[in-house]
């Protein structure tokens, strides 16, 4: 049977260890996402972007997957989208 990833998920919460890892890697997976999304809504390419920035497309799914890029990498990445990278700091427990 069949469960949905929202219901294992708030199952998996419950524990300790498994929400600790969540909370600490969760700032890691919102860059990922917020420079995946930034490329998708301007319509280029992994390749395109790798082009503009002088690196591999390979490296540019490893940061879109998760990597943990310097904030150069950060920089470079919005500039190649035409973009400016900055920062939003938020109370500790808000998203």
């Amino acid at each position: 049977m069949t469960r949905p990833f929202a219901d294992l998920q708030k199952e998996w919460l419950t524990d300790p260890a498994y929400a600790a890892e969540y909370e600490r890697l969760g700032p890691i997976y919102e860059v990922a996402f917020t420079l995946a999304e930034a490329r998708r809504k301007s319509g280029l390419t992994q390749a395109e972007i790798a082009r503009r920035m002088g690196t591999s497309q390979a490296a540019i799914a490893r940061l879109e997957a998760g990597g943990k890029p310097k904030w150069e990498t950060v920089e470079r990445y919005a500039a190649a989208l035409g973009m400016r990278a900055g920062i939003t700091l938020y109370p500790l427990g808000a998203s």
